[in-house]
């Protein structure tokens, strides 16, 4: 920064009496956005990166690169390997940068995006008149301010040409194509390509049944000599589409595919339709080209223009198109001023005189700021992307889960890599995929699966803390004990105050002991008391649950404690929802030591279904049929947890693998997880 500013300090000292219009090499012009960045108000430079110039023009050169790498395949034949959603966010973090670091020389990445390529079998043609492209609204606001400057609200000293109407139409999803006819017959069909030169595809135009041959109507009267140049969409034909249920559907990608062929065949062609959006030599007014292409036969885009006097105006267009039922895609809507220039003065770059207002995105562009794996009270270790937070249509993205580790390996995901997430109709947003990869691949310690199970962590011992309160949560949870107001947040406070260590402690806890905690006050120390007294009169169900009893076996208030542990494999198969597999999770579960000791706890504080369930067994064994001698490997205390890790986040931490753990109860006898026979495959 120091260096930037003193190079633009020289700069402007030479250039004390030098006019504005003067100042129009390159270099001064970076110098002065530079000049201007300083004094523009904190919130202008607030998401700029703090990078050093070498590290922002690798980024800017890498986004340049893959940019023009779309670039180059949307203006070849229309298709792209990412979305418009995720093209566009980059393109807007692309100029960003630029806008961040002024100082540095960046190419444009349409610049050798756009040229035919040598070896291009097939034949390029010049465009009659340039396909402009349209300038994207960012948002509302954006394009309230446009139409103030173009539409309706134009200042009256406005130039004479200067349109006081605007219209709207549907931006549908396909290929953009010149047509070019002579004495009223076609003559040519080309792709929009750089928006100057673009593929021929005349040779498909006899199978394709909504090109007209031969124009109708008295086209000697319309026409500008004797040819006429129209500019319009190839869509694929869809029945009912709707955009916000249906999404692009990919109907663009099949249109440009279909296009790409040798051949196409009539079978295909039937399915193309054409949307003419533009007549750049036709008539003046609007109204006038609108009922000129009826005439013609080229007039579908009548019933779909209309006027439009505020911004209001264009976005209840906007809805309607987005949720009501299309004979094609589309991805927004456009804006055009109904009178403008001549088509002999279009350049292939967008026109003040038209605006492009999107719909939501369907997808994000992220970046991966770091790998955590959470995990939850079953064992589940869930990967999870944490995302350098982005803002797309009003929502922050900051996060992304992965689903599994299978899932996450799958992706290879690693920090530094671009991410494409789904956003539509999704409530959660969801991982689409990898836009790309960074260069240099972090190493990531991941935790091992099998050091954590449904009988893991009962204590927030080193490497526990997640599954603990994991534990914890759905001990509260509305299906458990149902304790209102009191969630992850109320248990990491207790944690971290040393107040609870094993899954029951809370209930000892006074409103005065409560109160220690950081963060609970009087007030919440009263209310969580009698929250936590309350539970007394929950049902049997409901604290089997709260204890993390597997799920199945429509367990009743009929059922107890006593008679679920005496029950063998053979009757749990017989209960709803269990087989082979339940039972020897259910068996595991009543037969754990950390779980009998709990029971045991609920059975002293009278807890129905669990009273009575150890008088005549004061001194009850757990260990089970054929349980291993203490021979087999090392003793380890109830609250053993896996090994060398800390309680902190394990996202680049993995905990050794402990053997077969031989776990003790309070009443002395051990149970060897995979001594028992029928434990012979984990239950987990």
């Amino acid at each position: 920064m120091a260096g930037r500013l003193v190079s633009c300090q020289s700069f402007v000292s030479r250039q004390k009496s030098t006019t504005l219009s003067s100042l129009h090499s390159s270099a001064s012009w970076r110098c002065l956005l530079f000049v201007v960045s300083l004094v523009l108000p904190s919130w202008a430079n607030a998401s700029c990166p703090d990078w050093t110039a070498s590290t922002a023009s690798s980024r800017i050169t890498e986004l340049t690169s893959h940019l023009r790498q779309w670039e180059q395949a949307y203006r070849k034949d229309g298709s792209s390997p990412v979305s418009d959603d995720v093209f566009d966010q980059t393109e807007r973090r692309w100029r960003e940068l630029q806008r961040c670091f002024p100082e540095l020389e960046v190419a444009d990445f349409k610049d050798r995006a756009s040229a035919p390529t040598a070896d291009s079998a097939i034949p390029w043609q010049r465009h009659p008149v340039a396909h402009t492209g349209l300038r994207k609204a960012q948002d509302a606001a954006e394009v309230q301010r446009w139409l103030v400057t173009e539409g309706p609200g134009s200042p009256p000293a406005a130039p004479a040409d200067r349109a006081t109407d605007v219209w709207i139409q549907p931006k549908v999803d396909g290929v953009a194509v010149s047509l070019v006819y002579h004495e009223g017959r076609l003559a040519g069909v080309y792709s929009r390509g750089d928006g100057r030169t673009g593929q021929d595809w005349t040779r498909h135009a006899a199978v394709i049944p909504s090109i007209p041959q031969r124009l109708a109507g008295d086209w000697q009267s319309l026409a500008d000599g004797d040819g006429l140049v129209f500019q319009g969409e190839l869509y694929e034909r869809l029945e009912d589409h709707v955009q916000q249920r249906d999404g692009g559907a990919g109907a663009r990608s099949h249109v440009a595919g279909w296009l790409a062929r040798d051949e196409l065949s009539p079978a295909l062609g039937q399915r193309i339709g054409l949307f003419v959006w533009s007549w750049p030599m036709g008539p003046r007014a609007l109204e006038e080209r609108l009922s000129g292409l009826e005439r013609l036969g080229l007039g579908q885009i009548s019933r779909y223009t209309h006027p439009v006097e505020s911004q209001e105006d264009a976005a209840a267009w906007r809805e309607r198109w987005y949720r009501s039922p299309l004979p094609f895609a589309t991805d927004g809507v456009v804006l055009r001023r109904g009178r403008r220039p001549d088509g002999v003065t279009w350049q292939a770059e967008p026109p003040h005189w038209a605006l492009a207002w999107k719909y939501p995105p369907r997808e994000a562009l992220a970046e991966v700021a770091d790998i955590a794996f959470r995990i939850g009270r079953s064992g589940r270790i869930t990967p999870v992307a944490r995302l350098v937070p982005v803002e797309v249509d009003g929502r922050r993205l900051s996060q992304v889960s992965l689903g599994s580790l299978s899932r996450w390996r799958e992706w290879d995901l690693r920090p530094g890599d671009q991410v494409i997430i789904e956003l539509a109709g999704l409530i959660i947003p969801q991982l689409k995929g990898v836009a790309w990869r960074a260069a240099e691949r972090l190493d990531l310690e991941v935790p091992a699966e099998s050091d954590f199970h449904l009988l893991s962590c009962w204590h927030p011992t080193p490497g526990c803390r997640q599954q603990f309160l994991a534990r914890l949560a759905w001990l509260s949870d509305s299906s458990a004990l149902d304790l209102d107001g009191v969630g992850e947040g109320t248990w990491k406070a207790l944690v971290d105050a040393g107040l609870v260590a094993g899954l029951l402690d809370w209930r000892e806890l006074s409103p005065e002991r409560l109160a220690q905690a950081s963060g609970i006050g009087k007030v919440t120390a009263e209310r969580l008391g009698v929250a936590f007294s309350e539970t007394s009169h929950r049902g049997f169900p409901r604290w089997l649950s709260a204890l993390g009893a597997p799920s199945a076996g429509g367990i009743s208030e009929h059922d107890s404690w006593r008679t679920l542990s005496a029950l063998d494999a053979a009757g749990w198969r017989h209960r709803p929802g269990v087989g082979d597999v339940g039972a020897r999770r259910w068996r595991a579960f009543l037969s754990h030591p950390e779980v009998d000791a709990l029971a045991r706890q609920l059975a002293d504080a009278g807890i129905a279904g669990f009273v009575g369930a150890f008088d005549d067994d004061a001194t009850r064994s757990i260990a089970t049929p054929g349980s291993a001698s203490p021979s087999h490997g090392h003793s380890h205390s109830p609250s053993h947890s896996p090994s060398n890790r800390s309680p902190a986040s394990l996202s680049h931490r993995a905990p050794a693998s402990p053997s077969a753990t031989r776990l003790k109860s309070d009443a002395g006898a051990r149970l060897e997880i995979g001594a028992a026979p029928w434990l012979a495959s984990p239950p987990w």
